[in-house]
């Protein structure tokens, strides 16, 4: 299996760096509320400093999406929206002990991060302009071809796994009670995002083995160094 991003995304953003990682053993996943807790305090100061648009992570996608003709207050990338969410409740809903974990780690870094079961995307996933033809499941049951054009997430067999790049992803490949492998994919344009995403990545290292699951394969990618192959 691969993950990779299309030339013309590389070409059209030429700050982007994405680290990608592999998990397994995902049903044994449990809930850590230290650790949950530990980076709630991160999120509170982070949000104590700044708006969500002040902050360089979430400008940098601001930006991306002000590239791709889309307005930055109607799509927002994944790490704001939860941010924003958690600034006005204090807290998020609980749906499985990976993703709530991953939540909380994308609002410690203000970095969007996209988690996919790996028996759901096929041979693997190319970030890339969509063609029209690609179906995206919604969590209502409905099917939408996204725009021709349109950045997503894609597998060879036709199937969009985001809309709008990080702005929404798909129910075809979210993380449930029955997945046993993830994908990983946190992304980021702001000037030290290579650093920021091997902090992250250390954190993933120590967190993941917290929750009592496998990190697999991991790797930062750059437009020199653009797949990983699992």
């Amino acid at each position: 299996m691969y993950f990779t991003h299309a030339d013309e995304v590389w070409s059209d953003h030429r700050n982007l760096r994405a680290l990608t990682a592999t998990v397994t053993g995902v049903t044994s996943a449990t809930t850590d509320e230290a650790l949950l807790g530990r980076l709630a305090e991160r999120i509170d100061r982070r949000q104590s400093g700044a708006a969500e648009a002040e902050m360089p992570e979430i400008a940098a996608w601001r930006e991306a999406f002000s590239r791709m003709g889309l307005k930055p207050t109607q799509y927002r990338c994944a790490s704001e929206a939860l941010l924003r969410r958690y600034r006005k409740d204090q807290s998020l809903p609980r749906f499985h002990p990976l993703v709530d974990y991953l939540n909380h780690v994308s609002m410690a870094f203000a970095i969007p991060i996209a988690v996919f079961d790996t028996e759901k995307i096929g041979e693997g996933i190319t970030v890339r302009p969509a063609t029209g033809t690609e179906k995206y499941e919604t969590f209502q049951g409905e099917v939408e071809h996204p725009e021709p054009g349109e950045i997503v997430f894609a597998d060879p067999d036709g199937n969009a796994h985001s809309r709008r790049w990080t702005f929404r992803q798909s129910a075809r490949s979210v993380v449930s009670k029955a997945s046993e492998s993830v994908l990983i994919v946190a992304e980021a344009h702001h000037t030290p995002a290579a650093r920021d995403l091997a902090e992250m990545e250390t954190e993933l290292k120590a967190g993941l083995a917290t929750l009592g699951v496998a990190l697999g394969a991991s790797t930062i990618l750059a437009e020199d160094h653009r797949r990983l192959d699992f």
